[in-house]
């Protein structure tokens, strides 16, 4: 017997809507709840490169855009988050990374989600850990290792 996948409110917004045709909402719940553990209600927000600089500044004091952003208000008993993606910082790193820009989404939307869970890489174990999981979720999803060079 397999174990029930876990329950997923989802609630989409593309303030930026430059890549809206390529993330349908069933892909997204669809990779977002392959990294999940428990039930969860997230927001996933597409923003432009300003909205996420601004985001990036304000709540981290890091002033430049960034691909994802987690910001987690509850892990139990429901895991309750909003990721904020920023479209053109995707869309470049898949383009410097030679990677495919659908799978470059699903992987920070898979980042961001276990981050929202409460895994981190702010220390060499931690990211080794993390890194493994993604791969890991990466893998049963049909997408190449996203840390291969």
């Amino acid at each position: 017997m397999t174990a029930a996948k876990p329950e997923l409110s989802l609630s989409l917004q593309f303030a930026d809507k430059r890549h809206r045709d390529l993330l349908p909402r069933h892909k997204v719940m669809r990779w977002i709840r392959a990294a999940l553990e428990s039930d969860a209600e997230i927001t996933v927000r597409m923003v432009d490169a300003e909205e996420g600089q601004s985001l990036n500044r304000d709540y981290r004091q890091k002033d430049y855009a960034t691909n994802v952003l987690t910001f987690d208000y509850a892990h139990e008993p429901v895991v309750m988050a909003d990721l904020v993606i920023c479209a053109p910082v995707i869309e470049k790193e898949a383009q410097e990374q030679n990677k495919d820009l659908l799978a470059h989404y699903a992987h920070m939307l898979v980042h961001g989600t276990l981050h929202a869970q409460g895994w981190d890489h702010l220390e060499e174990d931690e990211a080794q850990a993390m890194e493994a999981r993604e791969r890991d979720i990466m893998a049963a999803l049909g997408f190449d290792d996203p840390y291969a060079s």
